[in-house]
């Protein structure tokens, strides 16, 4: 008589993994079989990839059963409840994951006429919507690089799961909550303390938005526009659908010391001056940019220095604040600098000066000729050698007046003239180069470009405040190297906004592992 085989039998904690296992073999058997014996390598990587998920998400859903049966191991308080909650009913939810669909199953501790309260959600961490972190970690990457509708397709390339644009939209939204609260309580450990200067620079760009989300002058002007074509814009009319977003840079750099003639060579190529060796520009470091369409402007330009003063809290650095000439911004720093606790030199953007000077050459010697260019190379130079900037405007005046000008023609020259002398205390390029200090904005519109335009510029796109805001707070985060980190305190957060924050004390009660021998779980609270 043949003596019987007596099959093992898995453990307890093994059993909810017999379905990922028996899925995992499944997949083998099929690499080994004729099918995929015949297919190309790319076909392989599909079979693999999908087959491969549904593997994954098999084993997700197992680590979730087997924690299925642990309990309260502490009586479960309400935040005011006043006493411990009696009932206990297991119940389920689903969560959609970067694997697919899952199902928990939890108890719920209850008390009449009041909400369940599920510990294990606490100790997963789940969020209460549908979709996981993971799965909104990606939906916020890819907000902050492309258009919603290519969010959605790119999330379900990538992942198998596809997350509908409103949802999209939503969870961008949700995912960037927590941004003033990361800056306001991040330390600076990391820094790069070797940097002379700290620089402070702000401008503003214009995002498209739904008509209610404009500011109240703009939407007024827009509803009384009348525009005459029906289908398009005629030249010099405006849309007056934008709404500014203020944007803001803050970081250190070391003393870059260079000439006049470095300059003017860097701007104009029939410059004479002799080429010479010349230190590699310095990088930027501890660099923070934003941008933001809710805030006001004064409240955007008084957190990058309330940024700097987290950068260089003993104001070891030599601040410079970086302005492209636009009233209502110089008008905020100026007033930031009197609370800035320290000395703060205020420069010009040179290439806004260079603007208004080609302006000027144009309107006295002719559009593209030489001796325009000849005419603001030599001012150029005349203004970063220090200059008496009055005589230079004078000068512009009296030549347009010898030319015999029209009002019309001469405009351009009298506006850079007056812009000139409007500006003169923060154009001493002389005293700026000799002291390594930057005179140019390209940090600033640099993020004017990412953060801003390359994204909220999209082709027909209208935004709502919530929804730009939203998204120039994820690109911000990219852009200054930050999303890794913000994401990690967005979850601590979410913790304490879902579930820490529902008992007595923000604790959690303790949770007993009746699945295996793991020892029981200590209470969770979060600590300051």
């Amino acid at each position: 008589m043949p003596q019987a085989v007596i099959q093992p039998q898995p453990a307890p904690h093994d059993k909810p993994f017999s379905i990922a296992r028996d899925g995992f073999e499944a997949l083998i058997e099929r690499l080994r079989g004729p099918e995929c014996l015949a297919m190309s390598h790319s076909e392989l990587e599909h079979v693999v990839e999908a087959d491969g998920r549904e593997v994954l998400r098999r084993l997700f859903q197992a680590h979730l059963d087997l924690r299925s049966a642990d309990e309260a191991s502490d009586p479960v308080i309400g935040a005011e409840d006043g006493g411990p909650r009696a009932g206990c009913r297991k119940r389920r939810r689903k969560l959609e994951t970067v694997f697919g669909r899952v199902t928990v199953k939890r108890d719920g501790y209850t008390k009449p006429g009041g909400d369940s309260l599920f510990v294990l959600d606490g100790y997963l961490n789940l969020p209460p919507e549908l979709y996981s972190f993971g799965l909104r970690r990606k939906v916020a990457l890819e907000a902050a690089k492309v258009s919603f509708d290519e969010v959605v397709a790119s999330v379900e390339r990538s992942t198998g799961v596809k997350v509908p644009k409103r949802q999209a939209e939503q969870l961008a939204r949700r995912a960037a909550v927590d941004f003033d609260a990361f800056y306001e309580q991040r330390a600076h450990d990391d820094l790069v303390e070797a940097d002379d200067i700290l620089a402070i620079t702000t401008d503003a760009k214009g995002v498209c938005m739904l008509i209610e989300h404009l500011r109240e002058p703009t939407r007024e002007a827009a509803k009384r526009r009348r525009h005459k074509l029906d289908k398009r814009k005629s030249k010099g009319e405006k849309s007056n659908r934008r709404r500014m977003a203020q944007v803001a840079a803050v970081y250190t750099v070391a003393r870059y010391e260079r000439g006049v003639d470095d300059i003017v060579g860097a701007l104009d190529s029939t410059t004479t001056a002799a080429p010479r060796d010349k230190p590699k520009r310095p990088k930027t470091h501890n660099k923070r940019v934003w941008a933001s369409v809710e805030e006001d402007s004064w409240d955007v330009i008084d957190e990058a220095f309330n940024e700097a003063k987290r950068l260089d809290p003993d104001r070891d650095k030599q601040w410079v604040a970086l302005i492209d000439g636009g009233t209502d911004q110089l008008d905020g720093v100026l007033e930031c600098i009197g609370r800035a606790g320290t000395e703060v030199t205020v420069i010009l953007d040179i290439i806004h000066v260079l603007e208004y000077l080609w302006g000027a050459g144009t309107a006295l010697h002719g559009e593209g000729t030489p001796e325009s260019e000849a005419w603001v190379t030599e001012r150029l130079r005349r203004l970063l050698e220090g200059e008496d900037i009055d005589q230079m405007a004078a000068g512009m005046r009296r030549s347009a007046t010898m030319r015999s000008l029209s009002k019309t023609s001469r405009k351009p020259v009298d506006k850079c003239a007056n812009y000139l002398r409007k500006y003169a205390d923060f154009m001493k390029y002389d005293q700026a180069l000799a002291a390594g200090l930057p005179i140019s904005t390209g940090v600033i519109e640099g993020a004017c470009r990412y953060l801003v335009r390359d994204r909220m510029d999209i082709t027909g796109a209208r935004w709502s405040v919530e929804g730009a805001e939203a998204v120039l707070r994820l690109r911000a985060l990219r852009a200054s190297g930050d999303f890794d980190e913000y994401w990690r305190f967005h979850e601590v957060r979410e913790l304490r906004r879902n579930h820490l924050a529902r008992y007595a004390g923000d604790v959690m009660p303790g949770l007993r592992s009746n699945s295996s021998k793991m020892p029981t779980r200590g209470h969770l609270r979060l600590v300051s």
